[in-house]
């Protein structure tokens, strides 16, 4: 009896850890856009790298500003995405919290549900100073496509019209 009791509490306790075991930021992001009709997210190496950069500059100098590494658009570009965003916070302590107040607020709820977004990276990084948690959030489309570099080929022969016999040529029309 004692050991159906210990794999009973055994199982309670997996479950219950299971279902408190938090969602990655990922999931979270992905749940809140698919219940306003938007595709899912999946983490991102690349936008990640982006976003732990942003964090960290903005811990450092314990400032929260969009540009504090240069410009997104500078930032965002190794990230080859056509349309991309970004979203910074402070101050939270998890990125439960943040998310909440992301949602809340209209231009960083738009930039959650960014059209046709497929990808995320989110980072935080603490301040040495005044301790404060520091989020940042990329999230962007899929990799552009790179065209076909061409090949290298011989320049057509240029094109020289057929002689012709014209008695009188009108917006390039014999007669």
């Amino acid at each position: 009896m004692n050991s159906r009791f210990a794999v009973l509490l055994s199982l309670v306790l997996l479950c219950g850890g299971v279902a408190t075991a938090a969602a990655s930021p990922a999931q979270l992001i992905s749940d809140f856009r698919i219940k306003h009709g938007e595709g899912r997210v999946t983490m991102d190496a690349t936008l990640s790298a982006i976003a732990l950069d942003q964090a960290k500059a903005m811990a450092a100098k314990d400032t929260l500003d969009h540009d504090v590494l240069g410009s997104f658009t500078s930032r965002i570009a190794r990230a080859n995405a056509g349309r991309a965003a970004e979203n910074i916070a402070y101050g939270y302590d998890s990125f439960e919290k943040t998310l909440e107040q992301w949602i809340a607020s209209s231009g960083h709820r738009r930039n959650l549900l960014l059209p046709k977004a497929s990808r995320v990276g989110v980072a935080s990084a603490t301040s040495a100073t005044t301790h404060r948690t520091y989020w940042a959030m990329e999230i962007a489309g899929d990799y552009d496509k790179r065209p076909a570099v061409a090949s290298r080929q011989t320049r057509p022969a240029s094109r020289k019209p057929a002689a012709q016999s014209c008695r009188v040529r009108i917006l390039s029309v014999c007669f």
